[in-house]
């Protein structure tokens, strides 16, 4: 470990960001238009619902493989690079789909787009466990909250660049969609450049032990990272039951145009940016399972939000909402399941999440495309009433299970309006939290 300098990891360090930019670039030109590009190729909710669930599944089981892989390849980059390279191509075959095959079009997408997830994904354990070793856990709130900010503005400015192609192409859509699936194999290819200029910390010993997931899963009860391991991805099963058909909802039943689905779309990415740093400092001292609590509670009233109202500026403010809970959910829980991982079992602890939260997700999908036709209209709508199922699912997960997570680093003891308000008061100098419970 002679080579483990600090001026390495600074560099290092700043090289992720550029890398999270350029990945971040593809994102903004795909995540919220892979539904709208099914749509135009005539995909129905069912099909929708399996575009979101099939991928995540294919995910999760290849999760399962990551820890293995580490180990056969001897290093973490060593699986990183080749599968983010392979992602980068797989927009290629997506683009031309309307193209290429006359029949069957929106299945060709479901495929392409598996095999494309599934590389973009199955790194995540090497590179979540290479990052948690670059990043000291005193400074991983404030480093990942000011890298997503980064990251947020690049997603938004190339959402609202692939946006702005679409409704000028709006005669020859699949022309548009063409141009920025094309530019997302470009940044991921140019997101692969700069994770060949960072630099990985060696492994430590016995990093890569091999995942028993049926030995594992009987322990997950005793630790805290066993209980957060169970709960959020059910948390993220009652999410997903509505998530994948709120552009559905916006596209074809209230007959948005493209612009103000980015317009809506994008309020909830431009809050996330604005709260990035505020949730950071509070998971910091406060730690993260307090800011997981507090969001947890606010992520179910954002679909019934949406029962309110379909007025443009009134669904801007409900995705105002989302982006302030969101942004505080998924920053605390990347960094719970650093702090809570030792770091030889730190690959294995995030593929075993990233398996259990992937499959939760499909299942989640499927069931909400499932349900979403055979549901009663709410106030006409049958995509209303499944958004009305989901925030209820959601609040029953956060109240019951989400409250047995403990903390498993020492920190003041806050009460919620302290969290919120960032204040002090005597009673924060009592300190919560254990070291225990790895």
């Amino acid at each position: 470990m002679a080579d483990f300098t600090p001026k390495l990891v600074q560099r290092s360090l700043k090289v992720s960001i550029f890398d999270g930019s350029a990945f971040s670039a593809m994102v903004g030109l795909t995540q919220d238009y892979m539904v709208p590009f099914a749509l135009a190729l005539r995909a129905t909710t069912a099909q929708v619902g399996l575009l979101s669930s099939i991928p995540n599944l294919a995910m999760a089981l290849s999760q399962l493989a990551a820890p293995r892989l580490v180990q056969w390849v001897g290093n973490r980059k060593g699986l990183i690079l080749p599968a983010v390279f392979m992602q980068a191509l797989m927009w290629l075959p997506i683009l031309l789909v309307p193209y290429l095959f006359p029949a069957g079009k929106v299945w060709w997408l479901i495929a392409f787009f598996t095999f494309g997830t599934v590389f973009g994904t199955i790194g995540n354990p090497a590179w979540g466990s290479m990052m948690a070793d670059l990043v000291p856990p005193w400074m991983r709130g404030k480093y990942f909250g000011f890298r997503g900010r980064i990251t947020g503005l690049v997603t938004l400015a190339f959402f609202f660049i692939g946006g702005t192609l679409l409704h000028f192409a709006d005669a020859d859509v699949f022309s548009g969609f063409a141009i920025i699936f094309g530019g997302a194999a470009l940044f991921r290819m140019l997101s692969w450049y700069f994770l060949t200029r960072m630099y990985e910390p060696p492994l430590a010993q016995d990093n890569t032990p091999k995942l028993r997931p049926r030995s594992t899963l009987k322990d997950l009860r005793s630790t805290s990272l066993g209980r957060f391991t169970m709960t959020v991805p059910l948390f993220n099963f009652a999410t997903y039951m509505a998530s994948p058909f709120f552009a559905v909802y916006m596209l074809r039943d209230l007959g948005f145009s493209y612009l103000n689905y980015v317009v809506v779309t994008s309020a909830a990415t431009v809050a996330t940016l604005t709260f990035l740093t505020f949730w950071g400092r509070r998971t910091d001292i406060a730690g993260n399972i307090k800011v997981i609590k507090v969001t947890s509670l606010l992520i179910p009233l954002i679909p019934l939000a949406w029962l309110v109202s379909h007025q443009v500026y009134y669904l801007i403010a409900a995705q105002v909402l989302s982006g302030f809970a969101w942004s505080g959910f998924n920053l605390a829980t990347t960094n719970f399941l650093y702090d809570a991982s030792a770091s030889k079992d730190r690959t294995r602890d995030i593929a075993l999440f990233n398996a259990i939260n992937g499959s939760c997700i499909c299942l989640g999908a499927l069931f909400g495309g499932f349900i979403a036709s055979r549901l009663p209209p709410l106030l006409g709508y049958q995509l209303l009433s499944l958004f009305l199922v989901s925030g209820i699912a959601r609040a029953v997960v956060a109240i019951t299970l989400l409250s047995h997570i403990s903390e498993v680093r020492l920190v003041p003891k806050t009460n919620t309006l302290e969290l919120l308000l960032g204040i002090k008061t005597q009673k924060s100098i009592v300190l919560s939290g254990s070291s225990s419970g790895k």
